[in-house]
């Protein structure tokens, strides 16, 4: 007995392996596919039940006769159909299964068999709108064709007579349908499992590359609100060399310069650092920068220019943003700079007769932070060979493979090194050496600086405007 059932069983498990071969090309179309992500078409269902019952008709014959009932794999296509695509794909598996093995097989097991695969579509169905949809898993499909092939056996006993010969029958082929059912339907789901993950992974992949894209629209917009917000052209100042740059980081951090023309003789001077990145900080610069410019034409005093920008910038302040900034007012006559800093990074100024270096602090928070503020103002006297590199953190916070800071105090040593140098050069040798410092890293932040230098002959002309 324990022979011949090894025997049937090492025989549906052979034929079997045709199934699942059929199974994995069916799980590779593009209907199966569709089923999958429940786009149900009258296409694709045709194709998914044709392909399945197809299955059905081919697991009835890949059995063996044991006293003139076949043990068979033939409610594992309704069972998986009815999994995959619903109840109404499961029944009719199940139908052509079952009227095939009715008409075409014979036996007395004809009718119990041919209603457990009917059934076997019917519950799967069932199974899959109690689960809304969703695959029941490798397990979950292995004890569901462990239960329909032992209600396949009820049935058997119930209604094939004589029941001597349906008993005598369901002897000898329960354990083989069962073990060779619950094998091709563990095959099937993992089929359909690994399906899954794949097109999981795929889908994951393409929100990633679909983030990418937007955020890469998103950085090429804020480069050009920042790029159209920012001067073009340095200011000739009589007197003076000034020059600036910004070069954008990958991430926009929304840095920002400007150059305000005040009454004769006069001009505003800012620097600032828009906190936060791509467009929402370069959105945020381009207010703050707006809001400055319209209350510096209007106002004299950098402190209250300050106060009554820091007033509008925070009302508009929805998300918790803020900027960074310094404000001075350059007389060009008295050679004198009024000035306001609002958190940012304090200039540092090279007095050539001294030979040494000042930070130009002052009291005051970044706008945006706080209703209200009162910030400091302070003046200085210039005087000829005097140098102000105006700076924001890209340039201090730049770091190296070493993970060090490039820092203040190389920065101090560039300013008081490079002194007699033009604005310009003083300029491009502080870029070079931040670049050359964090080499081989990508830039982190913004890098913009400005250079303001005091009866300087060697003046930049060259895209210059008169002041």
């Amino acid at each position: 007995m324990v022979s011949i059932t090894i025997e049937l069983l090492m025989d549906l498990l052979e034929k079997i392996s045709v199934i699942l071969v059929i199974a994995y090309l069916i799980t590779r179309t593009r209907f199966f596919h569709e089923i999958l992500d429940k786009k149900f078409t009258r296409k694709n269902m045709i194709l998914f039940i044709l392909s399945f019952g197809f299955i059905s008709i081919f697991g009835s014959y890949s059995g063996i006769v044991v006293d003139g009932a076949m043990g068979n794999v033939r409610d594992l296509g309704p069972m998986i159909a009815g999994l995959v695509g619903g109840p109404i794909a499961g029944v009719a598996v199940g139908l052509i299964g079952g009227l095939y093995r009715y008409f075409f097989i014979g036996g007395i097991t004809t009718l119990p068999c041919s209603l457990a695969t009917i059934f076997a579509g019917l519950f799967a169905g069932i199974i899959y709108l109690l689960n809304r949809g969703k695959f029941i898993g490798i397990w979950g499909a292995v004890i569901f064709a462990v239960a329909m092939e032992a209600f396949h056996m009820i049935l058997v006993l119930l209604i094939a007579q004589p029941y001597s010969a349906a008993l005598a029958i369901t002897q000898e082929v329960y354990i083989p349908m069962i073990i060779s059912n619950a094998m091709g339907a563990l095959i099937f789901a993992i089929f359909i499992n690994n399906l899954n993950k794949e097109r999981e992974t795929a889908r994951e992949r393409d929100e990633y590359f679909d983030e990418l894209t937007r955020k890469k629209y998103e950085l090429e917009i804020a480069h050009e609100i920042q790029d159209s917000f920012l001067p073009h052209e340095m200011p000739h100042l009589k007197g003076y060399d000034i020059y600036a740059i910004n070069i954008p980081a990958k991430e926009v951090g929304g840095d920002f310069y400007d150059f305000i023309p005040l009454s004769e003789g006069k001009i505003g001077i800012t620097i600032a650092d828009v906190s936060g990145k791509s467009v929402p900080a370069a959105l945020f610069m381009a207010v703050s920068r707006t809001v400055l410019r319209a209350k510096a034409t209007s106002n004299c005093h950098p402190s209250q220019v300050i106060k009554e920008a820091n007033e509008l910038i925070t009302s508009d302040s929805k998300k918790g943003m803020f900027v960074t900034l310094f404000y001075a007012i350059l007389d060009l006559k008295n050679k004198t700079m009024n000035y306001v800093n609002a958190g940012h990074n304090p200039p540092v100024m090279f007095i050539r007769k001294m030979g040494d270096l000042e930070c130009l602090k002052t009291k005051g928070i970044a706008l945006g932070a706080i209703d209200t503020m009162e910030p400091e103002e302070k003046e200085i006297k210039l005087e000829k060979g005097d140098v102000i590199v105006f700076y924001t953190d890209g340039v201090t916070e730049a770091i190296n493979d070493k993970e060090e800071l490039f820092g203040e105090k190389r920065l101090y040593k560039l300013v008081k090194v490079n002194s007699d140098l033009s604005a310009k050069e003083i300029v491009d040798r502080i870029k070079d050496e931040v670049i050359d410092f964090s080499k081989g890293l990508s830039q982190f932040d913004d890098i913009t600086l400005m250079v303001l230098k005091v009866d300087d002959q060697k003046k930049n002309k060259m895209n210059s405007f008169e002041i």
